[in-house]
């Protein structure tokens, strides 16, 4: 059952272990702690220096073999049973206290933990009863510590974080002790101390105010008593009892800054001066000369990158553009075309209308000439026609008077003048020239009576 309830519990610590890794592995790493007053819980895993439980097995063994020795008969000898103590203590100790930061990455810490290591066995004897038999080793260690940070360009990972280096001083608290099934073995308290203890931590998760060290380290916890071993178990030495309660440890450590420095805005310096005086310090020239050479590196691929692209990019504009001249081209030469065309349309349908309405208005025009010239004839003819009939009036009125009354013979009438036809100006020309000839005789007449 005990074995059972212990390797639950590791089980537990375990996982909190790995999980807490795992999920601060994406978290930023700080380049220092800013916490001036901060308080702090450390379970760990601590694999005890107690060589004095040879003391413990060596009395179950005696026991053992006091049973064996009580059987009458082979059957109540098979009977006869035991369970040893574990080769190795290991338990699962944890403090808690607080933190002060008294100088950049410099800390003092104080605080108490408590040990708890309980061991228990089973034996049978011939009647197949059983007998329970236990020691359990306590502690109440109360320690200081000093923590310095180690400044980042001294030491740390490719992640970030910050490694640190801490150092402990114990003492022992009443309720530090050994109690059995046996007996109880008290330990003194002395003011000098009981021992120390180192330790190596990383500062790996940090979430605001709340951070995560893991932590590896070794301690030895001297403790003393006034008894003998041999008070509490059989076969013990008759010396006075002491022990050890120190050991190999690895411990989580979990800080809450409930007071803390304000964060500079750009943390670059990783130096451990004051914040009154901060000075810069030198990188380590063959870091800054790799990092060089990484930064010329990039560049140069940027460049080549670059120019390549550009190129590319040239080419396909230059092919873009001689394309784009090409269709230009085309679409203005057949834009001249179109244009052309629409202008030879245009002057074919401008002259056949002007020609058009040159004819009509030449026609037009003749008819008009035709019609006044008909009208200027007939006018003259009328004319023509009434002088010539005064004329004759006339001649015959003074003939009648001045000449002796004979007969004479009437004038021949007037040929009535025809009326023209519609005929070209030539033509109504001759007419009037051959009317003339033909009215000449009454003038004739006239001159003869005269």
């Amino acid at each position: 059952m005990k074995s059972k309830s212990r390797n639950i519990l590791f089980s537990l610590v375990a996982s909190l272990l790995i999980s807490t890794v795992a999920f601060a592995a994406s978290e930023e790493k700080l380049d220092h702690d800013y916490s001036i007053l901060s308080v702090f819980v450390q379970p760990s895993i601590s694999f005890l220096s107690f060589t004095e439980r040879e003391y413990f097995q060596n009395a179950i063994d005696s026991l053992y073999y006091n049973f064996k020795a009580e059987a009458v008969n082979d059957a109540e000898s098979l009977n006869v049973a035991k369970q040893d103590f574990q080769k190795v203590n290991f338990c699962f100790p944890i403090t808690a206290g607080i933190q002060w930061q008294f100088m950049e990455d410099h800390f003092l810490s104080t605080g108490i933990g408590f040990i708890y290591d309980n061991e228990s066995v089973v034996l049978t004897d011939r009647k197949s009863g059983t007998h329970s038999y236990e020691y359990t080793l306590q502690g109440v260690p109360l320690f200081l510590e000093y923590r310095f940070a180690l400044p980042k360009n001294f030491i740390t990972l490719s992640t970030g974080g910050l490694f640190s280096v801490s150092v402990r001083w114990y003492w022992v608290l009443p309720g530090t002790e050994i109690y059995t099934t046996w007996g109880k073995l008290d330990a003194e308290t002395p003011l000098l101390g009981a021992g120390f203890g180192v330790s190596v931590g990383y500062l790996f998760a940090s979430w605001d105010n709340f951070k995560l060290y893991g932590d590896i380290g070794f301690s030895s916890i001297s403790v003393k008593s006034n008894k003998k071993f041999s008070d509490i178990v059989d076969g013990g030495p008759e010396e006075k009892a002491k022990w050890n309660l120190g050991g190999l440890q690895m411990q989580i450590r979990g800080t809450f800054g409930f007071w803390n420095k304000p964060k500079p805005k750009d943390d670059e310096d990783d130096d451990d001066d004051d914040d009154d005086k901060p000075k810069k310090r030198k990188k380590n020239s063959l870091g800054n000369l790799a990092d060089s050479l990484k930064a010329v590196a990039k560049t140069s691929a940027a460049q080549d990158t670059a120019n390549v692209d550009s190129a590319k990019v040239a080419a396909d504009s230059a092919s873009a553009a001689d394309t784009t001249k090409v269709n230009v081209a085309d679409s203005l030469g057949a834009a001249k075309d179109s244009v052309k065309n629409v202008a030879d349309s245009l002057n074919k349908n401008v002259a056949v209308d002007t020609a058009k309405t040159g004819v009509a208005d030449s026609t037009s025009a003749a008819k008009d000439t035709v019609k006044n010239v008909a009208e200027s004839k007939n006018i003259a003819d009328s004319l023509i026609k009434n002088i010539a009939a005064d004329s004759t009036a006339k001649t015959a009125a003074d003939s009648t008077a001045k000449a002796p009354v004979m007969k004479i013979a009437p004038a021949a009438p007037a040929t009535p003048a025809k009326q023209p036809e519609e005929k070209p100006v030539e033509t109504t020309v001759n007419a009037t020239t051959e009317k003339d000839t033909t009215t000449a005789p009454a003038t004739e007449v006239k001159s003869k009576g005269d």
